[in-house]
């Protein structure tokens, strides 16, 4: 009984360390506004504040100093979309996405058995005598059976969200694919509101605006959430998601 006991001790201890680890960290964040994280870390900073590669140099180069026309990318008619790293685009994030889904089934099946003894060699005359009154074998056995099942389930969805959000180039992949990364934080009292987006663009589907939309992104990872007191209220307790985890019921 002592050996069973010891490894209830250790689960028992184990949560109540980790109940007053979270319980300190999140005390810590009482009356305080949630941190931002700090703008100068990321991938996107470092790629522009690099050096751009060789060769790009040429690209941006604006001609000839004695002619007034100037083909650079900052001249009036320049093309001023992304296509180097370090390179800043838009996103346009507009997801207006509904579905719904209905499904019925019905089944049902019926059987019936039947076996009679009327004569064999005299057997069951000879069983009929021996029977209560009233009884006999001529109907031996009489077996009937009947089931039926229905199942109906429908699900309804719908999604509206617009965003626009600013990202940078943080790698051009040798085919020419542009690999694309941004960050935002927006906070508003006590709550901070937060978008990350990764993903690959090509530098042909983004517009003469320098904006791309979300369904133009291969591999896109789009996160929209937040953290403050707000978001707090709204998670389970840590009690309580061990519980719904470990609990059968």
């Amino acid at each position: 009984m002592t050996l069973l006991r010891r490894p209830r001790r250790i689960v028992l201890s184990l949560l109540v360390a980790l109940s007053a680890v979270a319980g300190c960290t999140r005390l810590e964040n009482v009356g305080r506004l949630p941190e931002l994280t700090p703008a100068g870390t990321g991938d996107e900073v470092i790629a522009m504040a690099s050096a751009p590669f060789p060769g790009a140099v040429d690209r941006r180069r604006v001609g000839d100093g004695a002619s007034l026309w100037t083909a650079g990318r900052r001249s009036l008619l320049g093309d001023r979309r992304a296509q180097s790293r370090g390179d800043i685009l838009t996103v346009v994030i507009e997801i207006d996405d509904s579905a719904s889904i209905s499904n019925a089934s019905d089944r049902s099946r019926s059987g019936s058995e039947n076996l009679s003894l009327n004569q064999l060699f005299g057997i069951p005359q000879r069983i009929d005598d021996r029977l209560p009154i009233g009884a006999s074998s001529a109907d031996a056995v009489d077996i009937a059976g009947n089931s039926a099942s229905s199942g109906q389930g429908s699900v309804t969805r719908n999604e509206q969200l617009t965003l626009r959000i600013a990202v940078t180039v943080t790698e051009v992949l040798p085919n020419g694919v542009l690999r694309i990364q941004g960050t935002q934080e927006v906070r508003v009292n006590y709550e901070v509101r937060e978008l990350t987006i990764t993903g690959y663009v090509r530098p042909e589907d983004v517009s003469r605006l320098n904006e791309i939309t979300y369904d133009k992104i291969a591999a896109a990872r789009i996160s929209y959430g937040g953290r403050g007191q707000i978001s707090d209220v709204q998670q389970p307790r840590y009690g309580q998601q061990v519980a719904d985890i470990l609990l059968p019921f």
